[in-house]
């Protein structure tokens, strides 16, 4: 059947992805819309949108009933369900069937076994594959959790049967906080998957985690693209992705694609697929199979040269995968980069807002759902953009994508830019000497501040730029009448360090000084002092927008800068410099009552409440827990106290800054 309409029942950068790939292929691409997406980037992209309910995903991408009016209403042949939301629902694909149209994805059996990780467990050991040891079948008493737990001996995964993406999943390394540990991972289970049922194994302290690209065509023929490395994780989310494995013996990938391969051919898979492993040393257990496109699929599609999306709208036609396994081969090396909106100084916890600037670097491919002026909101995943970058091998590759992460510019939100510049220059990760808890075991070394070279000369064009953007238009101002040079003092008398004018700048790492900018001479020449009377001469001119020529002693930079209301960036040798006006110290003397008011440090949704009012609290108790996309934050008092006043409920929308709950003092203190 030839596919004349497609509905993309996703957001973001998946759904923009989609959409390019069929109207390669002369199919018509129809996008559906919450309400906090009415204006979003796949709507603009894809033309043609219909709004399907409210910003939470449960009130609009999670509405079966929504998105089939939608399909309907747009005269849909078939629905893609991108990843996430719907993609992996056996009733959605029902309905959707039932409905007479095609499913972009597996069967809905196929979607049962899998989705179920206990189920899925079954099908890999029918078919000969190596499972991870753990309790049998799907726990959900806590108490039986809990011996079970114990029984196996610390430490263990506890796994929501449903889970995916990373989400339901909890390590439990010490006693003390099993039971909490147990209840997290319920609640979490229950809200994202609608089950609490958890699936228990051994966990594998120092393995390397290897996925397989599989596709079908729903008769028995699979074939594999070969495998990623997705080995550096963050609480079990992936954060760069990489295609092939490196530095793992290639007999040992081919056994692990052949029972890729093995596991689809069992069950006649169709469509896109991933079968994920965890390796250790020469050994490697299956782990789970995610049945639908991935999130780190471009990295594939650079070493294989296939177009994955078009691959399955061929399938889903019932025109076979058109290829054989003995035609596919691997061209260089792939990395991919997942650039966050989160915030690494609050344990990455989600930044919403507006993006006020969003500039990404030209060379390499660039996955995005956003434009500058976009808003990130606590309804959704908050990714802003994939990188990845193509290169004839993987040492090139990581220090080109290392490079192109020193040239993003993000302001609005908080990101982790940094972070993942870090990670591309680690020389651990580019030995491969990493395993899946490897970034948290070391994640205060990867979030410092990054040494740079000395950046005087930078620091002072900075302070120069933001003298240039602060002066008026005015012909008779000073800074633009360079003949005054020599007698202009702002009638201060005394020397340069009084005649020009302070400017006091922030750095990325926090440390901040003032300098003091000369006017400006014949030339474009300018001379900027430092607090200790230092000075540094240099022209600075803009040739044009955005673009600047400093030169300095002999030596000529051609720069790309941007002024704006956060401060000003500069594209320079030493990667992307970021500098800020300081802002000035909180007042000292703030209320001591403002301590003991306990506000959320994020949007997002309250699904717990910890305590009543009237309820004793010690300093560093769980007052509620807070879910904002994909993490749950405990919130936590910070003196001890009463609880006077708990202003939230479970299942309530906070805003950043919103207050959970008062805590008076103790009545001693009061007295």
């Amino acid at each position: 059947m030839k596919i004349k309409t497609l509905l993309i029942a996703n957001r973001g950068e998946i759904a923009c992805r989609i959409a390019r790939t069929a109207r390669s292929c002369g199919i018509i691409p129809v996008g559906v819309h919450s309400e906090a997406d009415a204006n979003s980037l796949h709507v603009r992209e894809i033309a043609r949108s219909i709004w399907i309910g409210g910003g939470p995903a449960p009130e609009s991408y999670l509405r079966i009933d929504a998105v089939l009016a939608a399909a309907k209403d747009a005269g849909a042949d078939a629905i893609h369900p991108g990843y996430g939301f719907l993609a992996e629902n056996p009733e959605f694909a029902r309905a959707v069937e039932a409905a007479g149209m095609i499913f972009m994805g597996p069967t809905p059996e196929t979607l049962e076994r899998f989705g179920d990780k206990a189920t899925a467990k079954e099908a890999a050991i029918a078919a000969g594959l190596p499972v991870i040891s753990g309790a049998a079948g799907t726990l959900s008493d806590p108490d039986k959790i809990a011996a079970e737990v114990r029984r196996m001996g610390l430490p263990v995964l506890l796994k929501a049967v449903g889970g995916g993406g990373g989400r339901g999943q909890r390590l439990v390394v010490d006693e003390k906080t099993l039971a909490a540990d147990i209840e997290g991972a319920m609640r979490e289970a229950k809200s994202t998957f609608g089950s609490e049922g958890l699936l228990l194994e051994r966990f594998l302290s120092e393995a390397r985690h290897v996925e397989v690209q599989i596709a079908g065509d729903g008769k028995g023929h699979v074939v594999h693209l070969f495998e990623r490395d997705c080995t550096l994780q963050r609480r079990h989310q992936k954060v760069i992705e990489e295609a092939p494995a490196w530095g793992l013996p290639r007999a040992l990938l081919d056994a692990i694609t052949r029972d890729a391969v093995r596991l689809g051919e069992t069950l006649d898979y169709r469509g896109l697929g991933t079968v994920e492993f965890l390796v250790v040393g020469k050994e490697y257990f299956f782990l789970e199979v995610n049945p639908r496109i991935q999130v780190e699929h471009p990295v594939t599609e650079a070493v294989t040269g296939l177009d994955l999306v078009a691959l399955h709208l061929r399938i889903a036609e019932g025109l076979g995968l058109g290829l054989s396994q003995d035609e596919l081969k691997v061209d260089g090396h792939a990395v991919e980069a997942r650039l966050y909106a989160e915030d690494p100084a609050m344990q990455f916890a989600p930044s919403t807002g507006r993006l006020t600037t969003l500039s990404l670097p030209d060379g390499l491919r660039i996955d995005s759902g956003v434009e500058a002026g976009d808003t990130v909101t606590p309804y959704y995943d908050p990714m802003i953009a994939k990188l990845i970058v193509h290169a004839p091998d993987r040492e090139t590759a990581l220090a080109r994508l290392a490079q192109a992460l020193d040239h993003v510019a993000v302001e609005g939100v908080e990101t982790n830019r940094a972070f993942l510049a870090a990670l591309a220059r680690n020389t651990d990760f580019e030995k491969m000497n990493v395993h899946t808890r490897w970034i948290d075991e070391r994640l205060n070394d990867l979030t410092a501040p990054m040494q740079v070279p000395d950046t005087r000369l930078w620091k002072a064009v900075a302070a120069v730029l933001f003298v240039v953007r602060e002066r008026s238009d005015g012909a008779a101002e000073p800074w633009s009448n360079r003949d005054v040079f020599t007698n202009w003092r702002l009638g201060l008398g005394g020397g340069m360090m009084e005649a020009g004018q302070r400017v006091m700048l922030t750095d990325a790492a926090g440390s901040s000084g003032e300098l003091c900018v000369s006017p400006v001479r014949s030339g474009d020449i300018y001379t900027v002092y430092g607090i200790d009377g230092a000075a540094l001469t240099f022209s600075c001119r803009e040739i044009a927008p955005g673009r600047w020529r400093v030169a300095q002693g002999g030596m000529v930079n051609v720069v790309t800068a941007r002024l704006h209301a956060g401060g000003i960036e500069i594209d320079a040798a030493p990667g992307r410099l970021v500098y800020r006006p300081a802002l000035p110290l909180a007042s000292a003397g703030a209320d001591s009552a403002a301590e003991r008011t306990v506000a959320s440090p994020l949007t997002g949704m309250i699904v717990d409440i910890k305590v009543s009012e009237g309820d004793a609290i010690a300093e560093g108790d769980v007052l509620a827990v807070l879910e904002s996309m994909k993490l749950e934050i405990s919130i936590r008092a910070s003196a001890p106290g009463i609880a006077a006043k708990v202003a939230v409920s479970k299942g309530m929308m906070v805003n950043r800054g919103q207050m959970i709950a008062e805590i008076i003092p103790p009545e001693k203190e009061q007295a």
